[in-house]
């Protein structure tokens, strides 16, 4: 039997608006459901009782080096007016040796909330990377076979 290894996190894709584009990093892929605590008066029991509330989720920061003439985040960014967002569906896909996704992470109405630019540095060796926020309204996570 081949010894099962637990799988790496540097192989992955997006899919951003139908195109795949690439990433450097993505984080915020977090779901948290928050208690809500209830006890009845007349309960006999001095505790209470924890029942699950309504979900939330934190955004989703991605980063990505920057390329010459584009300027997609920025451009996103512009379209948020009040009451009015181009909101995008976004997949993540953490992928296996084959390139095939194991692990799928969907958010869906997400919407551009902080642009981070790029730090600037006379002696820096590093190449210039920039960075995306977006908020989202639900975050659900699939594990393939």
């Amino acid at each position: 039997m081949a010894a099962q290894y637990p799988l790496p996190v540097f192989h992955f894709q997006v899919e951003w608006g139908g195109a795949r584009i690439g990433f450097t990093e993505v984080s915020g892929l977090d779901q948290e459901l928050q208690p809500i605590e209830y006890r009845e008066g007349s309960s006999l029991n001095y505790q209470v009782t924890k029942m699950p509330g309504m979900p939330k989720f934190g955004n989703l920061t991605f980063k990505r080096g920057v390329m010459k003439a584009d300027n997609d985040f920025a451009i996103w960014l512009t379209t948020v007016k009040m009451n009015q967002i181009e909101r995008r569906d976004l997949t993540i896909s953490l992928l296996n040796e084959n390139h095939e996704p194991v692990m799928v992470w969907k958010a869906t109405a997400c919407w551009p909330c902080k642009l981070t630019g790029v730090g600037l540095k006379s002696t820096g060796n590093e190449v210039a990377i920039e960075g995306i926020e977006v908020c989202h309204e639900g975050l659900t996570t699939e594990v393939l076979a």
